[in-house]
C-alpha cells in the first residue's frame, strides 16, 4: 500500500489458476479439506458452571427473511423476494452449504432477481418505448436498462453463492436452481 492509501503493484485480483472444486479433488484422489461448521467458529470448552441461568435453547432451521423482502410495492402487491430467499436457502441446505453463505448475500440476490422480474413485467405492460417528458417524442423505456442492471447484479450475486457451493459441496448435484426460479415466481405472482 502506498503512503496515500492506495494499493499499487502486487498480484492482480483473481489472477492465476482458479481453485478446483471440492468434488473434483475428491474424485481425483487429491487431498482436500472439507470445512465444517466448527472450523468456521472454533468452540471453546464450557464447563457446567458457565451455563448458570441459561434457558433452553432451540435451533432455527432457516433465518427469517428481512421484512423489506416482502414489503408492499406501489401496485399493492408484495415484492415476493422472501419466497426466493426461502427457496435458495432450502437449495443450499439440501447441499449442506447453508452455513457457508451469509444470509445477507441470499437476501441481496433475492431482491435483485425479483426487481429484475418487476422490470420485465413493466416492459411487458408498457412496451419497449416511452414518451419523453418534455418533447413528447419516443424514447427507449427506462425499464429496459433497469432490467439489464438488475439481471447483471442478480447474476453476479448468484455466481458468488454458486461458487461457495461448488467449492464446499461434497454431494454430486445436477442442474441449476436458477433455471426454474423465474418460472416459479411469475406463476406465483399471478395468484396475488
Amino acid at each position: 500500500m502506498a503512503k496515500d492509501g492506495t494499493n499499487r503493484g502486487g498480484r492482480r485480483v483473481r489472477a492465476g489458476d482458479k481453485p478446483e472444486p471440492l468434488t473434483e479433488k475428491i474424485i481425483k484422489g487429491k487431498s482436500a479439506k472439507i470445512l465444517e461448521a466448527q472450523d468456521l467458529h472454533p468452540e471453546s470448552i464450557l464447563e457446567a458452571q458457565d451455563l448458570d441461568g441459561v434457558s433452553d435453547l432451540y435451533g432455527e432451521d432457516m433465518p427469517a427473511p428481512s421484512d423489506y423482502l416482502s414489503a408492499r410495492q406501489k401496485d399493492g402487491k408484495p415484492l415476493g423476494a422472501d419466497l426466493l430467499f426461502k427457496e435458495t436457502w432450502h437449495w443450499l441446505k439440501e447441499r449442506g452449504c447453508e452455513k457457508f453463505v451469509n444470509p445477507r448475500l441470499i437476501e441481496a440476490y433475492a431482491q435483485a432477481f425479483t426487481r429484475y422480474i418487476q422490470c420485465e413485467e413493466a416492459i411487458s405492460l408498457y412496451g419497449l418505448l416511452g414518451k419523453h417528458p418534455t418533447t413528447g417524442g419516443a424514447i427507449a423505456s427506462p425499464f429496459v436498462q433497469m432490467s439489464q442492471s438488475f439481471q447483471k447484479q442478480a447474476n453476479l450475486l448468484w455466481y458468488e453463492i454458486f461458487d461457495i457451493v461448488k467449492q464446499n459441496c461434497t454431494t454430486a448435484f445436477v442442474g441449476n436452481p436458477q433455471d426454474d426460479i423465474m418460472e416459479a415466481l411469475l406463476s406465483g405472482r399471478k395468484g396475488r
